[in-house]
């Protein structure tokens, strides 16, 4: 039977193994976890480390896309409510 770990669970036990403090085998057998998982693990979260900086940069630019898209889509509903409005009076008019 498979057993999912939380992240946070996950987290925790990469943070211990980081701070070097104890072996990967002592904090697995402490935590009742593989030490090739713990090992996997931490490799994951080392090699994902440079992601999380870039990823606060594409947050940023897409971010300011979505502004800058939803202030173009506002420009144009106002230009077709005043297009629209001009066409109704002058359907009525004729």
């Amino acid at each position: 039977m498979k057993v999912m770990h939380p992240p946070e669970f996950k987290a925790k036990l990469v943070l211990e193994t980081l701070r070097e403090a104890k072996l990967i085998n002592q904090i697995a057998s402490e935590y009742n976890i593989n030490p090739n998982m713990l090992s996997r693990w931490k490799t994951e979260a080392v090699n994902g480390l440079p992601s999380i900086f870039r990823k606060e940069i594409s947050e940023d630019k897409l971010k300011a896309a979505y502004e800058t898209k939803i202030d173009e889509l506002y420009t144009q509903i106002g230009r077709l409510s005043t297009e629209l409005n001009w066409l109704k009076k002058k359907s009525q008019s004729i």
